[in-house]
């Protein structure tokens, strides 16, 4: 690798790091974000729509991805990602002096919301420009190692983001973290995209593109060509289904649904939860590079339907056993108490609410979403017609009242038969960052490790592969899209809608499903489909 070679890649490396890092604050914070900006809704509805909010962002990439894309096909690669940096670290800058809603009300949340969808622009036209200008750079049989780099990014700039946090956390304490310390890792990102911009003026134009500018070949509708062109838009079609939509859910399963999953099912406190998600991601980030050099000799394809095969097989016992270790008690208690709902199934509904706009007011209902929300595994029964509803522990019926946010009686009734209380002395804790030693933390970051590396073997390669799938002259927007289409919406909606499913169900582990229906759809296109494309020349215009 040259000098110029390792400053490109550095350069794009860093300030898509940086831009991951804007970006991913906010999902790190989705709690304590929900709490400052949707104050008005109960603690349940606030999850949901902090989730939402953050899946916003990730639901206008795509239309990034074609703004951007296009700009990066006609303009240059150089130019677009230097524009979409500048977008995403004021974006974030701006967040950290939001006033709250209790501040200035429903115009808090409609302008964080904003900012999301600022960010989720920004990002949509980054990915797409680095991943081409680093490619575009590389030697022949060196493209998996070289854009693997890139790979890194999104890992690296949650892993620096939860550093931040927990370190803001530690200085502040968690009391006045949760009042005012959450906005100091926004605002500090300013110094980050200073240094970004910094770093990218001083890059050339990619040579391939250079060149092909210089030849007068660049093309003057990227757009209709890469989507209205049947033999393009067939290999975009194909891209989303056969490779980004897989790579996407195992790829938030690992490392977002993972977290959310310790925090709010697991009960397992902040600071604990954000140490063992950045131990596991510290120790499993260098295999982007590994598969990604690895794809250089065997090709692409392999690796990354291999991640989505072994990743929808295995989804369910990993989250078992990160059960298991991280908070015994709750498994016990989930195997062995029996949690029924007695009720006329006439006055039960549909819990199914992944945008959280819906309430709940019959009794039936109100009931089964209390217990969810708890973490309890519960069966509805049907009732007598007309009859009221009736909760049983253990066969042993605690009275109900038909409470919208809590029911004092029912959480004492379960906790007495065994589920644990939140802060129970059972439910993995860390008291510093390296308290890594004793069996119950490390078992619970070796199994959030396999994650990664499921997360290493989607991911690593795919950069490189996007690439390879389209010509130099509409390449930016072509790959952008399929790219962002998967991690954006099928990746972004995931934990909200993971967690809907969840709640819909009494089942902590049947939001599991989402990822791994989606990971083996593309296991099955990817296979029957996607060519191999690791000896490609992409000169070619």
């Amino acid at each position: 690798m040259t000098k110029d070679e390792r400053f490109v890649i550095l350069a794009s490396s860093l300030g898509t790091v940086f831009e991951w890092y804007d970006f991913y604050l906010y999902g790190s914070l989705a709690g304590i974000i929900g709490a400052q900006f949707f104050s008005d809704y109960p603690p349940a509805t606030r999850d949901i729509f902090a989730l939402l909010a953050f899946a916003a962002g990730f639901l206008v990439r795509p239309f990034g991805a074609i703004v951007f894309g296009r700009v990066g096909d006609i303009v240059g690669r150089k130019y677009t990602f230097l524009v979409t940096i500048l977008i995403m670290g004021l974006s974030t800058f701006i967040v950290g002096l939001l006033p709250n809603a209790k501040t200035i009300g429903i115009a808090a949340p409609i302008i964080l919301i904003s900012l999301r969808l600022l960010q989720g622009l920004a990002l949509g036209g980054e990915y797409g420009g680095a991943a081409t200008y680093v490619a575009e750079h590389a030697p022949p049989g060196k493209r998996g190692y070289y854009t693997s780099f890139i790979q890194t990014t999104a890992t690296l700039g949650l892993f620096l983001s939860l550093l931040v946090i927990l370190f803001t956390r530690t200085i502040t304490g968690e009391k006045d973290f949760a009042d005012w310390g959450w906005r100091i890792p926004f605002l500090v990102s300013v110094l980050l995209l200073g240094i970004s911009v910094w770093i990218r003026l001083r890059l050339n134009e990619s040579p391939v593109f250079q060149r092909m500018k210089d030849e007068g070949k660049t093309s003057k509708a990227p757009l209709t060509e890469a989507f209205a062109t049947w033999s393009n838009a067939k290999i975009v079609i194909l891209a989303l289904l056969g490779l980004t939509m897989g790579q996407a859910v195992i790829w938030y399963t690992g490392q977002f649904y993972a977290l959310f999953f310790l925090q709010s099912i697991l009960k397992v406190d902040g600071y604990t939860a954000n140490l063992l998600i950045a131990w596991s991601l510290l120790l499993g980030t260098g295999f982007f590079l590994v598969f990604g050099a690895l794809s250089d000799k065997i090709g692409r394809k392999p690796i990354i339907l291999a991640g989505c095969l072994i990743g929808a097989l295995t989804l369910f016992p990993i989250f078992k056993m990160i059960t298991t270790n991280a908070n015994p008690a709750l498994e016990k208690a989930y195997e062995s108490i029996k949690v029924q709902v007695v009720a006329d199934p006439a006055g039960c509904g549909d819990l199914f609410n992944p945008v959280g706009t819906r309430v709940f007011t019959a009794p039936c209902d109100t009931a089964r979403a209390f217990l969810a929300q708890s973490s309890v595994k519960y069966s509805t029964v049907p009732g007598p017609a007309g009859s009221p509803v009736k909760i049983l522990i253990n066969d042993k019926e605690v009275p109900y009242t038909d409470a919208k946010t809590s029911n004092p009686a029912i959480l004492a009734a379960v906790q007495a038969a065994g589920y644990p209380k939140p802060g129970d002395a059972g439910i993995v804790k860390m008291s510093h960052p390296f308290d890594v030693f004793r069996p119950q933390v490390a078992s619970v970051i070796g199994l959030l490790f396999i994650l990664v590396l499921y997360v290493t073997m989607v991911y690593g390669p795919i950069a490189a592969m996007l690439v390879e799938l389209f010509p130099t002259r509409i390449r930016y927007t072509s790959m952008s899209l399929p790219y962002h289409i998967g991690n954006g919406w099928f990746g972004g909606l995931l934990p909200a809608t993971a967690f809907a499913i969840t709640a819909s169900t009494g089942d902590i582990y049947s939001g599991l499903w989402y990822p791994v229906i989606f990971a083996a759809i593309t296991v099955v296109v990817g296979a029957l489909f996607i060519p191999e494309t690791k000896d490609v020349d992409i000169t070619k215009t």
